[in-house]
């Protein structure tokens, strides 16, 4: 048993130096592991603010592409509004000018009807004059023969 003892003892005391080196040794291991793992949360913190910066310039290139859009948008409006306004604008004139030409040509056939009606009626009137003026000279005519023939004079 005394020798159980010493070889325990014995143990005991390889187990405590070596539990003295490593005591030793651990500040050295977690200096070293507390200066990776700093230097590790320091490389964790510059990508993620590198991550940030890049989500922030990604942001701002949509930022930027969305207003260009709009300024697009903006002048293919303008353009489409003043194009508008041009095409009313000269419907509106090709309005008025067919108007225009449409009262000339509306004056011109009221003159040709009216001098169309006033020739007619003219026409009618000389016609009529010339008809009655034949039918007196008819009805004259017809009358100085029945008298003569009343009269007996019947050689005419």
């Amino acid at each position: 048993m005394a020798t159980t003892m010493t070889k325990n003892h014995q143990a005991k005391k390889t187990v405590s130096k070596e539990e003295e080196q490593m005591l030793e040794l651990a500040p050295e291991v977690a200096g070293d592991a507390s200066d990776a793992l700093a230097q590790l949360m320091s490389q964790a913190q510059a990508a993620y603010s590198s991550y940030l910066q890049a989500q922030n310039k990604v942001a701002a290139a949509y930022q930027e592409r969305q207003r260009q859009a709009e300024e697009a948008y903006e002048e293919v409006r303008e353009q489409a509004s003043a194009a508008c306004a041009e095409a009313i604008e000269k419907a509106a004139q090709g309005l008025e000018k067919a108007e225009q030409e449409a009262e000339q040509e509306y004056r011109k056939a009221r003159q040709r009807a009216k001098e169309a009606h006033n020739a007619a009626v003219s026409e009618a009137l000389r016609v009529r004059k010339e008809t009655v003026e034949n039918a007196w000279e008819d009805t004259k005519g017809n009358s100085e023969r029945m008298w003569k023939i009343f009269k007996g004079d019947a050689t005419t």
